[in-house]
Order: structure tokens, then sequence, then C-alpha cells
């Protein structure tokens, strides 16, 4: 049976840390001034009853694509497992990709002016059967990944135990990045 990956945050997890962010970086060589994924603390209430949100940025990996739907050159495409990939090779940088991602999780890479996002690490680490760095370094293990079609894998057992929210649903895009959902501070019901 082909991969079907998957990852989920879990908001109830995640401390903002941002180590997810800079392994990132350094795995990926990503420039000042652009990221491909971030960690975005939100702060809702007042003092002292406070809930702080903290929410990953970052491609979806949509299994329904419009930045690769857009693409006039073919640079935007997914692997057989399903992966949203950009190949600097053919892009053009006409950012077709960048209007058309409903995320804003694409940019235009300030030293090989193409198109650029996060790749959950595919060709550096997860085709050679590794974790995406960001997970690696996650020291809450708010982060999760692997291959959903596997009942044994961890993001297999993290789906099944908890709620999963996909960001933007109603658009249709099917996204592969879920998130377990806050339950901690204000409750706003």
């Amino acid at each position: 049976m082909k991969k079907k990956y998957r990852m989920i945050h879990d908001e109830n997890l995640c401390i903002g840390c941002q180590a997810c962010s800079v392994a990132c970086r350094s795995e990926n060589k990503v420039p000042d001034d652009v990221f491909r994924l971030q960690v975005r603390v939100k702060t809702e209430g007042v003092f002292p009853d406070l809930r702080m949100d903290m929410k990953r940025h970052s491609c979806v990996m949509c299994e329904d694509t419009p930045c690769v739907t857009v693409c006039p050159t073919g640079a935007s495409f997914k692997t057989e497992d399903g992966l949203v990939q950009v190949d600097p090779k053919l892009c053009v940088s006409c950012k077709y990709c960048i209007v058309a991602c409903p995320y804003e999780a694409r940019f235009i890479n300030p030293v090989t002016k193409n198109a650029d996002k996060c790749t959950f690490c595919y060709s550096n680490r997860v085709s050679k059967g590794q974790d995406p760095a960001c997970v690696t370094v996650c020291p809450t293990d708010a982060l999760v990944f692997g291959d959903i079609n596997d009942n044994t894998s961890e993001v297999y057992k993290k789906a099944k135990e908890s709620t999963l929210v996909y960001p933007k649903a109603h658009l249709g895009t099917k996204p592969k990045l879920a998130f377990v959902p806050n339950k901690k501070g204000v409750s706003y019901e």
C-alpha cells in the first residue's frame, strides 16, 4: 500500500519555543527574512484569565493542490507519496503558486529567486526514512509525522485518539497537516 503522510500539530502540547522553526532554517538553509514554518502565538483574554494559542503556519500539503494546478512549468508538483514540492530548475518565479495558495505558505526565496515553502523535508529526510527536522527537535512531542495508513505508526495512533481539525477545511483542499485544537486556558463559550 502506498504511503499517505500526515503531520499532526497538537496545540495543547506546543509551548511556542520555535525549535521547529530553527531546525527548519538550519536543515533547509532558509534565508533570513523568510520562513518555511513558524509557530505564531496568539494571546487572548485579560490577566489572569489568559489563553495562549500556538498555531503552526506552514504549507499544509494539500491533496487537491491549487498551487500545482496553476503552475505553468510543472515546477510545483506532488511526489508519489502526495507531498507538494517545488523543482527550482523549472521555477520561473511567476508567483502564480503564491497567489493560488490559500494558506499564505509560499514565498520567493531571496537567494534562489524561486518559489519556496515547507517541504516536510521530503528530499533530505523523509525520502530517506527519517522524520522532518521540525518533528525531531520538538521538546514536547507536539509534532507527530508518519504514514497514516500504518496502524502501528504514532501518527495513526494520535489521529485515532484525538479530534483533528484541518485548516480551512471548507475550501476542500484536503490538507495533510492537521491540528489538535487547544483546550487549555479561558473558555469562550
